[in-house]
């Protein structure tokens, strides 16, 4: 299974970036898609989540509103738009992958992950 994450960058509070995650190796109908994040000295920490078919999101409450995760089953991508960024978003962004514990927010749970993406959130 390989996840490549993409698309994180530098951008000022208020801007907008879209991340992307290439899935290969896995059957990727049969995954939820999930990304997370992980600030310098703090743990890695849920960010949002899209079901099987993609009828089906979950947010953390701090990106509610804000981000908005999507998938693209004929291309094997999952995305994560982000809008109205704070400096707080600041993190390394990862994609992950896990078959059946919809609703579940524990990195335990995903199987699979990608490499990470830095986004930087400049005040």
């Amino acid at each position: 299974v390989q996840l490549q994450a993409s698309g994180g960058g530098l951008v000022q509070a208020g801007g907008s970036l879209r991340l992307s995650c290439a899935a290969s190796g896995l059957i990727f109908t049969s995954h939820i898609m999930g990304w997370f994040r992980q600030a310098p000295g703090k743990e890695r920490e849920f960010v949002a989540a899209v079901s099987w078919s993609g009828g089906s999101t979950d947010y953390a409450d701090s990106v509610k509103g804000r981000f908005t995760i999507s998938r693209d089953n004929a291309k094997n991508t999952a995305y994560l738009g982000m809008n109205s960024l704070k400096p707080e978003d600041t993190a390394v962004y990862y994609c992950a992958a896990q078959r059946t514990a919809w609703g579940s927010r524990r990195t335990a749970d995903f199987g699979s992950w990608g490499q990470g993406t830095q986004v930087t959130v400049s005040s």
